[in-house]
C-alpha cells in the first residue's frame, strides 16, 4: 500500500450527527520502520460509544479530535511486517478503524496502553464475526448478563435493543441456559429475527403504542433481569415489571445519545427503592478477565450452530459515516460493519 483513504472528524456533532460532520482525506503509507507493520484493514465497525467520544468533554474514554481520523474496531491482514511476532497474512484486529490501512510499532502500543495488534486465529469463523459475534458486541452481552446481572435459576429476562450486535447475543445465552427471555426490537424484520432464535417473547415498539403496557402484558409475574441499550420508556417499563430484587444491566442508553438539553429520567425510578432493585452500569474493558472463558464458550457455541447473528455491511471506507449514522435511525440488523477490502 502506498496510500491509504481515511474518515477524520472535521465537526463535533450537535443532537444527531450529520454527513457533513465528517470528510474523508488520503494520506501517503510509507514501507513499515523498524519494530512496525503495516496492515490492510478488511473490515471495520461502528458502533453507538462511538457517539459519545465525539463531545469534547471528559468520558471513560478519550475524545475524538478534531482533523484527526477517528478509531475504532478493526479487522485486518498485516501486508508487510518488521516485527519478529507478524508476518505477511496474519490476520490481526486491532481499534484502527475508519481507514483503509495503516503502520504501528505493536510492541510500543502495547507498552503505552493504546491498544494492542492482536493475531486471530478465526478456526473457520469469518473474521469480521470478531467485531460482533466473537469480539467486543459478544464479550458485553457474555459478562453484562452472566456476571453484572448476575443470572440464576429461573430469572425472566427482558432486553432491549434485542435485534442488535448485542442484545441479540444476550437472548440467546440466556436462551441457552434455559430462561424466559422477552425482547423489544423495531420492524417486522427485527421481531421475525428474535423469533427464529426462540425469544419467548417479542415487543414491536414501533408497533405498539405503550412498551410500558405491553411489558406488563407478556410478563405478567414479572421480570428478574433487564439488560439495558435504549432507556426512556424501555427503562421505565422495565422498572415498572420489575420483581423485588431484580438486576438491571446498564450496558448503553442509545435513546439519549444526540440529547441537547437535558434528558429526562424515568418518572418512575423510585420504584427501584422499594423493589430493592440493583442497578449497574458497565464498561465491557472491566471485564476482560472473562475474556479466556467467553472465547472458549462463544466458540463452543458457534461451532455447534447453537448461535446465530446478522450482519448489515456497508462497502468502501468512505460509506463509514453513513453506516454510522443508521444505527441511529435503526436501520441495522445485527452488527454494523463496514467492508474495506
Amino acid at each position: 500500500m502506498t496510500t491509504s483513504r481515511e474518515i477524520r472528524l472535521k465537526s463535533r456533532p450537535v443532537g444527531l450527527p450529520k454527513a457533513s460532520d465528517f470528510e474523508l482525506a488520503t494520506v501517503e503509507l510509507p514501507a513499515p520502520g523498524d519494530g512496525e507493520v503495516q496492515v490492510k484493514n478488511l473490515w471495520m465497525s461502528v458502533d453507538p460509544y462511538m457517539r459519545g467520544r465525539m463531545y469534547d468533554r471528559p468520558s471513560y474514554v478519550p475524545p475524538f479530535q478534531i482533523g484527526q481520523a477517528l478509531q475504532g474496531g478493526a479487522i485486518g491482514e498485516i501486508t508487510a511486517s518488521n516485527d519478529p511476532d507478524f508476518k505477511p497474512g496474519d490476520v490481526v484486529s486491532s481499534m484502527f478503524g475508519w481507514r483503509e490501512g495503516f503502520n504501528a510499532n505493536p510492541k510500543a502500543l502495547a507498552a503505552a496502553g493504546m491498544g494492542a495488534i492482536t493475531k486471530i486465529d478465526t478456526q473457520g469463523v469469518p473474521p469480521q464475526a470478531f467485531l460482533g459475534v466473537a469480539g467486543m458486541p459478544g464479550m458485553t452481552a457474555y459478562a453484562g448478563l452472566l456476571r453484572v446481572a448476575a443470572l440464576k435459576d429461573g430469572d425472566v429476562v427482558f432486553v432491549s435493543a434485542a435485534a442488535g450486535a448485542v442484545g441479540s447475543v444476550v437472548c440467546q445465552i440466556a436462551k441457552l441456559k434455559g430462561h424466559t427471555v422477552i425482547g423489544s426490537a423495531g420492524g417486522p424484520e427485527k421481531v421475525a429475527f428474535l423469533k427464529s432464535i426462540g425469544v419467548d417473547h417479542v415487543i414491536d415498539y414501533k408497533a405498539t403504542p405503550d412498551v410500558v403496557a405491553e411489558l406488563a402484558k407478556v410478563a405478567p409475574k414479572g421480570i428478574d433481569v433487564y439488560f439495558e441499550n435504549v432507556g426512556g420508556v424501555h427503562l421505565e417499563a422495565a422498572l415498572n415489571s420489575a420483581r423485588p430484587f431484580a438486576r438491571f444491566a446498564l450496558c448503553g442508553m442509545i435513546s439519549q445519545y444526540n440529547e441537547t438539553g437535558k434528558p429526562e429520567g424515568p418518572p418512575n425510578i423510585i420504584l427501584a427503592v422499594g423493589k430493592s432493585l440493583r442497578l449497574e452500569g458497565f464498561i465491557v474493558s472491566n471485564h476482560y478477565d472473562l475474556y479466556p472463558q467467553f472465547a472458549k464458550d462463544m466458540g463452543e457455541w458457534i461451532k455447534a450452530g447453537k448461535i446465530k447473528w446478522n450482519e448489515t455491511v456497508e462497502e468502501g471506507v468512505e460509506r463509514a459515516p453513513d453506516a454510522f449514522l443508521k444505527l441511529f435511525s435503526g436501520e441495522n440488523l445485527g452488527k454494523m460493519l463496514v467492508k474495506l477490502a
